[in-house]
């Protein structure tokens, strides 16, 4: 998790402040990770994104995409 954590960061520029979901599939590994998009102040208006990131079975990152974007103080709508 650490290494998908450091390879999501340097391919985007956001580093992950959580990994809420790690899961193990035929193809390797996906795991969700939070970050910020955009700083706001009070820290409750910033901007997250929560992205979709895919390992292959050694951790090496295959591919990402953003899920979806909310702020931070929202929780979700269930």
């Amino acid at each position: 998790m650490r290494a998908a954590r450091e390879q999501l960061a340097e391919l985007t520029g956001l580093y992950p402040e959580a990994l809420p979901r790690l899961e193990r599939t035929e193809e390797g590994w996906v795991l969700d990770a939070e970050v910020v998009e955009l700083a706001r102040v009070p820290e409750t208006m910033s901007l997250m994104a929560l992205y979709e990131v895919t390992l292959d079975p050694d951790g090496q990152l295959t591919g990402y995409r953003r899920v979806r974007r909310y702020e931070r103080g929202r929780s979700d709508r269930g």
